[in-house]
């Protein structure tokens, strides 16, 4: 997605909690613990990755994208998913994308990613759209 800006990619997070569980410092309770929401949200619009789960390893991780920001309104923090999100960068001027992986077996979950979309992130991307509709 060209207007992709602030990309953010938490794997050193995720790799220090998987070393602390692995080391018996944190215990499977407190890592898969994936609220009944999200593992809805990962059975309706996640989209499974090639990664197996670190923990149970018994079936492949979903990814979940959430978009939040103040142009959505009410859309703000659904999921989404990834198919949709070029349409919605064209749509709006910004806003936050946040991808949560979740093993729907054992409930672990982890914020994988976060970037920006929108057009303010294009070239000349200063609301133009919205003058047009005025």
């Amino acid at each position: 997605m060209r207007t992709r800006r602030a990309v953010v990619d938490y794997a050193l997070q995720r790799r220090a909690l998987l070393a602390d569980l692995y080391a018996s410092r944190v215990s499977v309770v407190d890592v898969c613990d994936a609220h009944p929401y999200l593992q809805r949200a990962a059975k309706y619009h996640g989209e499974q990755s090639e990664v197996v789960c670190p923990v149970c390893r018994k079936e492949r991780l979903t990814h979940v994208n959430y978009v939040y920001g103040e142009e959505l309104k009410t859309s703000s923090g659904q999921a989404r998913s990834t198919a949709e999100l070029p349409r919605m960068a064209m749509d709006y001027g910004e806003f936050a994308v946040y991808v949560v992986e979740v093993c729907r077996t054992c409930g672990w979950n982890h914020l994988a990613l976060s970037f920006l979309l929108g057009r303010n992130g294009l070239a000349g991307g200063d609301g133009r759209r919205e003058a047009a509709r005025d």
